[in-house]
């Protein structure tokens, strides 16, 4: 893995155009990476005020997210710390309750030959449905219980549920999540955070 290798890749990602006849607001991928980063966010896909920025998770999802981690934006927007690899790099448009899921075409696309570029013994933090169907081998049958079992996935995984505003519903249904699973994964990723 070298720098010059993550570099032209990253440049192909950025240049992809193979869903662009299915978004309705045109392609952006959205990514950050470097051969260095040894936390690996897994989440969905842009929203359009990502879409909008170029920032990845600069929208109330992210400041949320930032807080479940105890993460800085300082630490979370560094490449050599924080690498952030969506299912769907662009922004898949609106439906009637929330955005459309992730493009089908980008996982299998890039996500082998990205990762395959970042250091191995990383921390792969697994967010949401789409992420946790291509990633968690012995998930459970509902998210809620892949989550409540977040315990089994550790020390390489972190399970996690979107942190949309549209879960708060779920969060209220779970306290356990905010009681239990965030201060121990915070505490992971700060014993991560020690060994870089």
């Amino acid at each position: 893995m070298t720098a010059k290798n993550i570099s032209h890749l990253l440049a192909e990602i950025r240049s992809c155009t193979v869903c662009a006849e299915h978004l309705d607001h045109g392609t952006r991928p959205i990514v950050q990476a470097n051969a260095k980063a040894r936390i690996v966010i897994i989440g969905q896909a842009p929203g359009r005020r990502v879409h909008e920025s170029g920032i990845p998770w600069d929208d109330p999802s992210g400041k949320t997210l930032r807080r479940w981690l105890n993460l800085t934006n300082e630490q979370f927007y560094d490449p050599d710390i924080v690498a952030i690899v969506p299912m769907g790099f662009c922004y898949p448009g609106s439906a009637k309750s929330g955005d459309k899921p992730p493009r089908p075409e980008c996982a299998p696309l890039w996500h082998e030959r990205l990762l395959a570029e970042l250091p191995t013994g990383r921390l792969d933090i697994i967010i949401g449905s789409y992420a946790q169907k291509r990633y968690i081998a012995d998930r459970k049958r509902t998210l809620t219980e892949t989550v409540a079992n977040w315990a089994t996935y550790l020390p390489d995984q972190i399970v996690l549920p979107h942190p949309s505003p549209r879960n708060q519903h779920w969060l209220t249904k779970n306290p356990w999540f905010e009681t239990e699973t965030v201060p121990a994964m915070q505490r992971r990723i700060a014993e991560f955070l020690k060994s870089q």
